[in-house]
């Protein structure tokens, strides 16, 4: 062996390492910008819960006391229902809803560039414009659904949308889900693309009806993207503040408070940091929940290595 041939090696293993740090140097801003505006504020929140503090007084270690009251309070258990409830319904419907527009998108549509873009109206629009358009439509006096209901005639009265219980529930996760479709949507189009087109027609060849063809291909070849995509959506919908801040303040009688909004008035409005901090911490268990979702959901990836996971 020459020497040149024996000083290659370590100049390989040189300019990896040299790799590595500059790797390093690139990721180091990221992480230090992670470090201030996440890891802080989420280690100052789990502080908080653990105190007595309000606001203009920084308080004492109190230990579990916040969740103990927390515990007895039927208020926040009604949010943690209002929140399960309205995160499992609109993930649903924007899941169903989102898959159903991807495959209509995915045809050989005319002008199918254009409804695209106007399938992302929704998403791009700010979400107190939205909330603010949501609030004129479901006005008790005059909605627009009222007014063109009593026109066609089926009712004789305005809906009472935000103002009864049942109906403020089933409004705002219209509104959740009208502005959730479109991430759903495009995601799950830009998963369908990368579906061969090969296997469609093959599956066809041997006889294969849509049905068939939906639940044995696309189905099963979208399960990665699936995950990732309702994750998100989970974690969006259940951590969601403005639309329903906007909308009902948490009203009528509680009856739209998520554990996002309660967590707000108790904390700021309210002045009781400590017990507005608790409620925000009680909610990373179930974010930890949505993310073992998607981890688990992308362990499933068969149809990428020949059956073997």
């Amino acid at each position: 062996m020459t020497r040149s041939e024996a000083g290659r090696p370590a100049r390989l293993f040189d300019l990896s390492q040299g790799r590595n740090l500059l790797g390093v140097l690139f990721l180091l801003p990221a992480a230090v910008f992670l470090l201030v505006f996440l890891t802080y504020p989420l280690g100052l929140g789990v502080w908080l819960a653990f105190t007595d503090a309000r606001i203009g007084r920084a308080g004492v270690f109190i230990g579990l006391d916040n969740y103990v009251s927390l515990w007895g309070d039927h208020v926040f258990w009604l949010s943690v229902f209002n929140t399960v409830l309205y995160t499992v319904a609109a993930s649903i419907l924007k899941f169903a809803l989102g898959l159903w527009l991807a495959l209509i998108l995915n045809e050989h549509l005319p002008f199918k560039a254009f409804f695209r873009a106007i399938v992302l109206l929704p998403w791009v629009v700010p979400t107190v414009l939205s909330a603010i358009a949501f609030w004129w439509i479901f006005d008790a006096q005059f909605s627009i659904i009222s007014w063109l209901l009593i026109k066609i005639g089926l009712i004789e009265t305005p809906i009472n949308f935000l103002g009864d219980s049942t109906n403020a529930r089933a409004s705002v996760i219209a509104a959740n889900v009208w502005r959730g479709i479109p991430f759903v949507a495009i995601s799950l189009l830009a998963g369908l693309q990368t579906i061969p087109q090969s296997l469609h027609e093959a599956a066809t060849l041997d006889g294969a009806s849509g049905w068939q063809r939906f639940h044995h291909i696309t189905l099963p070849m979208l399960t990665p993207i699936i995950a990732v995509v309702m994750t998100f959506s989970v974690l969006f919908t259940f951590t969601d503040f403005q639309l329903i801040y906007v909308l009902t303040r948490g009203g009528p009688l509680n009856a739209t408070h998520l554990m996002a909004t309660l967590s707000f008035q108790r904390a700021i409005p309210g002045g009781h940091l400590g017990e507005g901090a608790a409620i925000a911490v009680a909610m990373i268990p179930f974010l930890l929940a949505a993310i073992l979702f998607s981890y688990f959901g992308l362990q499933r990836r068969r149809w990428q290595q020949g059956g073997a996971d």
